[in-house]
């Protein structure tokens, strides 16, 4: 036994999972489908447009350029299946209906912002870092058919 004391994420995680039985690294653990949702670049998205207040379905599909009715309407059910947005249905001729986040969903707010950050602040030194992978990737391919360095600068 060591006498190292745990890191603070194994602290954290040991407690989270004496008292949920969950365990995101467990490969049947429940988690895993909460984490496949999180991920998802639609869900970030959405959660992200809905944390300014209720929105309506056109709204929505008009602040987040690129998603499709379908993909939109898929989101949203899985999110309020998950218990982290609200749809409130109005009986109202044409029908209203609006869409928010429970307090479940606006928990996870800042962390969705904080992805986003990143992923604003990084994307030059991500994209060089594709960049010059794939010219790696490249010359490997040309070298081994024989080709040689010669062809790629």
């Amino acid at each position: 036994m060591s006498n190292k004391a745990p890191l603070r994420h194994q602290v954290t995680r040991r407690k989270s999972v004496e008292a949920h039985a969950a365990n995101v690294y467990d490969r049947d653990c429940p988690t895993r489908v909460v984490l496949d949702r999180l991920a998802d670049k639609w869900t970030v998205l959405v959660i992200g447009q809905l944390a300014a207040g209720t929105m309506r379905f056109a709204e929505l599909r008009r602040a987040i350029d690129g998603i499709s009715q379908k993909m939109l309407t898929s989101t949203l059910r899985d999110l309020e299946r998950d218990g982290l947005v609200k749809r409130q249905l109005y009986a109202s001729v044409p029908p209203k209906v609006e869409y928010s986040l429970t307090p479940l969903g606006s928990s996870l707010v800042s962390k969705m912002n904080g992805l986003c950050l990143w992923a604003e602040d990084h994307i030059d030194q991500v994209l060089r870092a594709r960049a010059d992978f794939d010219k790696r990737n490249q010359q490997a391919l040309l070298d081994k058919a024989g080709f040689g360095s010669h062809l790629v600068s």
